[in-house]
Parts: structure tokens; sequence; C-alpha cells
């Protein structure tokens, strides 16, 4: 009997979409300064979806792909106190066009008015531009190392496995989440979400007919919306960015009670709707 040929690596159009998605981070971060917190938030996304991208190839790639992603993880990590200080105005934006009552939405205005002034203040330090210029020229520099893994060991079966091992671990996390009242629970279900969307989507690009079930998406964006309360949560606490802006205390207090009151609904509402309920 004859031998079916082969089928063609998925792991050229995979390197493809790597190198793309560091091009795009190192564009967004040679962006004007006047839009440079959108542009760190755009080149930490386009980093994270390089990870997921060597997360579904790692099998085939071998150490040389753990090296790099713990170089991407690192990276992200350096500018972590750039995005929570974009997240929190991102954030207050988020909660205050919402349906609100009125003593609410007059709240959640003034504390947008001092994360943004906060946020202003932060991006006029000089360690702002040198972990701008730092990232771009490490991503550069990650970019290119991509051309030298062994893209072509990549098989269909490794990404089936990767993205099968993601959901498992998705699937644990929720469960925990379900069980807990502790935030970081939560906040690692809703990362385990997001890696697996992320691999859909680098799977896509490899040319696979992948993509996210509607319900996920669904639950991702209400995990957004606790993450987004929680994050106001993390902000009105005594170390929180409110307190170095010097937010008066009775309104941090207040904010603080208005986020954990809502956290605490959401919980409720998503809980009602998962298995196990």
């Amino acid at each position: 009997m004859e031998a079916l040929p082969a089928m063609p690596s998925p792991g050229p159009a995979l390197r493809e979409y790597a190198e793309a998605e560091l091009a795009d981070a190192i564009a967004s971060l040679d962006a004007p300064r006047d839009g440079i917190h959108d542009a760190v938030h755009r080149a930490r996304k386009a980093i994270r979806r390089t990870r997921a991208a060597l997360s579904i190839a790692e099998p085939a790639l071998g150490p040389g792909a753990r090296l790099v992603d713990r170089a991407l993880r690192r990276m992200n990590k350096r500018s972590s106190w750039q995005r929570d200080a974009h997240a929190l105005v991102q954030t207050l934006d988020r909660l205050r066009d919402r349906p609100q009552p009125r003593d609410t939405h007059a709240l959640l205005c003034q504390a947008r008015d001092v994360a943004a002034a906060r946020r202003k203040m932060l991006a006029r330090e000089a360690r702002f531009a040198e972990t701008v210029d730092t990232t771009r020229a490490e991503a550069a520099v990650i970019r290119a190392a991509l051309a030298g893994l062994a893209w072509q060991s990549l098989e269909a079966h490794h990404i089936d496995a990767a993205i099968a091992a993601t959901s498992r671990k998705a699937d644990k996390a929720r469960e925990r989440a379900r069980r807990s009242d502790d935030a970081e629970d939560w906040h690692r279900w809703r990362r385990c979400m997001r890696r697996r969307s992320q691999q859909f989507r680098a799977a896509a690009a490899a040319g696979f007919d992948a993509a996210m079930p509607g319900v996920d998406k669904s639950i991702a964006e209400q995990l957004g919306l606790m993450q987004d309360l929680s994050l106001v949560i993390a902000h009105c606490g005594d170390s929180g960015g409110f307190d170095d802006a010097g937010f008066d205390h009775s309104v941090r207090k207040a904010l603080r009670r208005y986020a954990e009151r809502a956290l605490e609904r959401q919980r409720k509402r998503l809980r009602s709707v998962l298995p196990g309920a």
C-alpha cells in the first residue's frame, strides 16, 4: 500500500504569526508619546499572544522556546506598573459609563480624574521612557530569535494536546474559583481562559479551524468585569494608587464599598450559571 503524503507542518505559519505579533509590539512602542499608554497596552497584548503561540508549539520547539517565553514573561512583568496605572483609568471609564445611581456616577468620575492625573504623572518619570525603550529593544531581539527555533518539527497533534491541556487547567481553575471568594482564584481562572482564547487565535493563524465557543466569550466578559472591580478594590487600600494620589479617605472608603458590593453580586451571578451550581 502506498503511503499517504505527509501533511505540511503548521510550524512556519505559526512562526509568521508570532513574528507579526512581536512586530506589532515594536511598532506600538514607537508610537508618539501622547498615545503611549494605549501603545503599552497593545504591546503587552501582542507579547501575550506571542507567548500563547509558543505555548502550543513548545513540545516540538524544545528548550529554546522556553527560554524565549521566559524572556517575554519578564518583559511584561517589567511593565506591569505601567499597565496598572492605565488599566485603572480604563476600568473607571467602563464602570462610569454603565448605568449607575447619580451619587455612584459622581464618585466614579472623581476617582477617574484622580487616576488619570496619577497616570499622567507616572508617564513623566524617567523610568517610564526607559521601560518602553528597553521593552522595544528586547522585543526586536526576540523576534529575530524566533527564526532559529525548530518550527518545522511542529505537528498538528502538538497543538491539539496543548489546547487540551490548557482547557483542563481552566476547568480546574473554574472549580477552585467557584468554591472561593478569593479574588486571586477568580483571576487565575480568567488568565487560563485568556490563554486558551489566545491559543485558539494562534491555532487559527496556523491553519486550524479553531474558534472559541460562544459561552466562553460570555464568561470571559463577566470575568473581565470582576477583574475591573477587584482592581478598584486593590487601589482603595492604604498602599493603593488612590492613597498615593492623596485621595480623601472617606471617598476611598465609599468607592471600595461600591466595588465590593458589585463584585459580590457579579460572583453570585456567574456562579449561578456554572456547572455544578
